[in-house]
């Protein structure tokens, strides 16, 4: 439990003829989530105020004026399997969950980015591209073009999303091109035939004037979700060295033509192959083109964004996929995904934080035959009334409630268990978010400005901290 460590908790006053007590005001508001499931995001009711001093053994040390990244946004990756259940939802569920997930009220948690897959990703009931045809044939005129397959669940969801918050940003992302374009014909594997890059190129330009067509800007691309991770159902290998040649000779160029602002983000995958995305981004030609590099975390260490960084500081970096599994628990997943995914990327200089699937059924369904079956979304649609919010709901929760998009990074120190990150939103408020990586309770003191407030922080919990 939290406790202010050297003020009233409880603001009140007492008087009679010689004495009366001041109230104390309330000067930093705070969210708790314990990993014990005491509490789920919940703002506290003790009084935090700052005092003046400084103290050399403060924890945490915030300090606005050391600024890094600017962040776009913090969200889930909507799969086509997400918006079918989402759907499945009665009226009237389904827009009090969206409001609360996609709203700028106070009951919302406000989600500011979606990555969505450009066709079928593992987490669709079947795997599909929007240019699917029978064995033998091609289109390379890309006449048989369709958004179809997304029609009924997807693109209608986006388009509520976006009539509840029209400035979210959208990433999307292939698992495969059409079977047509590929040299093993199959949406598992394979790699894009040479002769089909323009092709392809093309199709992705077609995508995007499609999708701006039905109201929906897709902020941004990545070439190909986990390209060394042939064995999904769908998926596609492509090296650096394809990736790189895809892009300089055609996906750059014909966005160029098309006049698109889409930005090309490249990689998406995991950190332990920073020399992927660095290979591409040598490459003068390819450079000129791209953004940025995305990560998973599956593999390797959340540092490796850093290495990236320091070696093409111009370019952005993005955390776009982690998931929580049936086989975690609330503690374990809160802890690791607060540490990594949100604290950890953060403080190695990515715009964004995104966990894996928003929504799935009691079964963690809907998934391809092959796509991942223990993959736990942050909400569970159990019935046309019912839904429960998962261990990744609250761990974008603390921050995307609280840290919009055009916020800044801003300085904070870290101390034994106790991790954090730092912001200063464009309304000028600060935002501390800690995680207790241990497994006992912590007495903490944050220092801002020459000034000090204490609190304690239980094992495997999270708080956020907000302040003017």
């Amino acid at each position: 439990m939290f406790f202010n460590g050297s003020l009233y908790t409880d603001a009140f006053s007492f008087s009679n003829s010689s004495f009366q007590y001041p109230v104390i005001e309330n000067k930093v508001d705070f969210w708790v989530t314990n990993g014990n499931r005491s509490i789920y995001l919940q703002k506290q009711n003790g009084i935090l105020t700052f005092q003046s001093g400084k103290s050399e053994s403060a924890n945490i040390q915030v300090d606005d004026s050391h600024t890094y990244q600017t962040i776009d946004g913090f969200g889930y990756t909507l799969t086509g399997g997400s918006a079918q259940s989402i759907n499945k939802l009665n009226s009237q569920k389904r827009k009090e969950l969206l409001q609360e997930l996609f709203g700028n009220n106070e009951n919302s948690i406000k989600i500011s980015y979606l990555r969505i897959s450009i066709g079928a990703s593992d987490l669709n009931a079947t795997p599909f591209t929007y240019n699917d045809l029978p064995a033998g044939q091609t289109d390379v005129s890309l006449c048989q073009f369709s958004l179809l397959p997304d029609k009924d669940d997807l693109i209608p969801m986006l388009k509520e999303i976006i009539a509840i918050n029209p400035h979210i940003k959208i990433l999307a992302t292939p698992w495969s091109p059409p079977t047509w374009m590929k040299n093993n014909n199959s949406f598992i594997g394979g790699s894009l035939k040479p002769e089909y890059y323009g092709v392809y190129a093309a199709y992705f330009v077609k995508y995007i004037q499609k999708m701006k067509d039905e109201g929906i800007s897709i902020s941004a691309i990545t070439p190909q979700n986990e390209p060394l991770h042939p064995g999904n159902n769908p998926s596609m290998f492509m090296s650096a060295e394809q990736q790189a040649s895809f892009i300089k000779e055609y996906l750059g160029p014909a966005f160029v033509t098309a006049n698109l602002s889409t930005k090309i983000i490249i990689y998406d995958h995991n950190c332990d192959r920073p020399d992927y995305p660095m290979s591409i981004l040598k490459d003068p030609i390819a450079n000129a083109f791209i953004d940025g590099s995305a990560f998973h975390l599956y593999a390797g260490d959340i540092s490796a964004l850093t290495t990236v960084h320091d070696a093409y500081p111009n370019k952005n970096l993005y955390f776009t996929e982690q998931y929580t599994g049936t086989s975690g628990t609330f503690v374990g997943d809160l802890k690791w995904h607060m540490k990594n995914v949100i604290i950890g990327s953060m403080r190695n200089w990515s715009k964004v934080a995104l966990e894996w699937n928003l929504a799935n059924d009691a079964n963690f369904g809907p998934h391809t035959l092959g796509g991942c079956t223990t993959c736990k979304g942050a909400i569970t649609i159990n019935s046309s009334d019912s839904y429960e919010r998962n261990v990744s709901y609250y761990i974008i929760a603390h921050v995307s409630k609280f840290v919009p998009p055009g916020s800044v990074r801003i300085a904070s120190t870290q101390k034994g268990n106790i991790n954090s990150i730092a912001f200063k939103t464009p309304a000028g408020k600060k935002v501390l978010i800690l995680e207790n990586d241990g497994d006992a309770n912590e007495k903490c003191t944050i220092e801002f400005n020459q000034k000090l407030f204490s609190t304690s922080l239980d094992g495997g919990s999270v708080a956020t901290f907000i302040w003017n």
